[in-house]
């Protein structure tokens, strides 16, 4: 019930700026934590041995420390603590918030504003956005949400399920670690490996137990969402995001992948899926659509399974 209740919360009410929220503190003790490690360059394996510290100092204590508070709570009052573990579940899943940023892009680019819409997706992305044009802005658009459908919803959900609040945050930690330290450039290469080789491991099973869902939310496309998630899903460079961006993609007849621009550095991503159908604004509302059904269902699905344990 307390998934459900999270979800529901996330639904209606999203992550409003007046709140404090858990992954902005993550976030700063991940830039704390960053600036004391990285005074020192040292050579590939105690610089590996060092970045483990990441995980284990900020994935380790956002675990501890929920736990504990839920403990205390629940020492005072069981309501209190229930309803903090509903609250901290709801902070780690994202449907409004991703559903919002890729209708904000969507809404741009109805508009003809293509400064508006490439400002939106400079939000959501990491790629350069200014020289973009209304299909590779589209093309942004459902890239973020179909990856972020797992990262954001269905492995926090998961987690949940695991271990509660403590666990779902702690998974956040990891993904939040792997956005801030995980990149393989001069800096990260050997310092954020363990964060990012730990947020690879932690996205194994949801991403894959992601694809059905979205089969399922693909309806008459959905042999072929099937059919492109497992041709392609592999030539992503990540393990485990070419999963839900390939389903989407064989559901949506589009190709997604290609070249991007990372601080005016090319970088070409491998293409996902068939070029059937002309990349449009409106495959972003199509992929929000996916998005909200694949995710509902996945969650039935995980209550069906608490609800055969208990």
């Amino acid at each position: 019930m307390n998934l459900a209740l999270a979800y529901l919360i996330d639904l209606l009410v999203g992550d409003p700026r007046w709140l404090p929220h858990p992954v902005v503190w993550m976030g700063k003790a991940i830039t704390q934590l960053d600036r004391l490690l990285s005074k020192r360059q040292r050579s590939k394996w105690p610089e590996r041995l060092i970045g483990t510290l990441f995980p284990l100092v900020i994935a380790g204590g956002v675990f501890a420390l929920s736990y504990w508070l839920l403990q205390l709570l629940y020492a005072i009052h069981p309501w209190l603590s229930i309803a903090l573990e509903i609250w901290l579940i709801s902070t780690t899943i994202a449907v409004k918030g991703l559903a919002d940023a890729g209708r904000g892009v969507y809404q741009a680019l109805k508009k003809g504003d293509l400064a508006l819409a490439r400002q939106r997706l400079s939000w959501i992305v990491g790629r350069d956005t200014e020289h973009l044009d209304e299909r590779e802005i589209a093309r942004g658009g459902i890239e973020t949400v179909a990856e972020n459908i797992v990262d954001a919803v269905t492995a926090p959900l998961f987690y949940a399920l695991l271990g509660g609040a403590p666990l779902a945050l702690a998974y956040r930690a990891v993904n939040t670690l792997d956005s801030m330290v995980g990149y393989k450039n001069d800096k990260y290469l050997h310092l954020g490996w363990a964060s990012a080789r730990l947020d690879d491991i932690a996205n194994y099973i949801p991403a894959r137990l992601t694809v059905p869902f979205l089969v399922l939310a693909a309806g008459g496309r959905g042999k072929r969402a099937w059919q492109i998630a497992r041709r392609d899903a592999s030539k992503h460079p990540s393990p485990n995001s070419g999963w839900a961006e390939a389903a989407v993609a064989g559901a949506l007849g589009i190709r997604l992948g290609g070249e991007n621009r990372y601080h005016g550095v090319p970088s070409f991503r491998a293409y996902l899926g068939d070029p059937t159908r002309e990349i449009t604004p409106d495959h972003i509302l199509q992929t929000i659509r996916m998005l909200y059904v694949s995710t509902a269902l996945y969650l039935a699905f995980l209550l069906s399974i608490n609800w055969l344990l208990a």
